[in-house]
């Protein structure tokens, strides 16, 4: 494996809503998903960070009930956004996700990296 000369921080993007009809238990698998994804980058070296993380404690704070209410919109995509702005590069793990997908066209437009598997990305010294 090639390393990288220094940790890179690393978007996690892949499916929150999609495919589970916004039952608790399914968004609760994704974001698990994509938790022990991060975590294996982390191992790797790097600063893995996720968009559920940061937007669905600031989602809550600011009124929401659940996904797809206003607060939800209001926040959910946009700070994935700003945060893909902050990284390196992003990796696009799980099945169909629009927003998964956005963050990879997005990434490109940025100049950024965009891996679709884990071992595409080298580790870190």
């Amino acid at each position: 494996m090639t390393t990288v000369p220094r940790p890179l921080m690393i978007l996690v993007a892949g499916p929150y809503r999609s495919g589970t009809g916004d039952d608790p238990a399914g968004l609760d698998a994704h974001v698990r998903a994509m938790n022990r994804t991060a975590l294996a980058l982390f191992r790797a070296g790097h600063l893995p960070v996720t968009g559920e993380a940061l937007a669905l404690p600031l989602a809550e704070a600011a009124g929401s009930a659940r996904p797809g209410d206003p607060a939800f919109e209001e926040i959910f995509h946009p700070v994935a956004e700003r945060l893909l702005a902050r990284c390196d590069a992003v990796l696009r793990i799980g099945g169909p996700s629009g927003g998964a997908d956005r963050m990879v066209a997005m990434a490109r437009e940025l100049g950024l990296d965009a891996y679709t598997g884990i071992d595409e990305i080298p580790a870190a010294r």
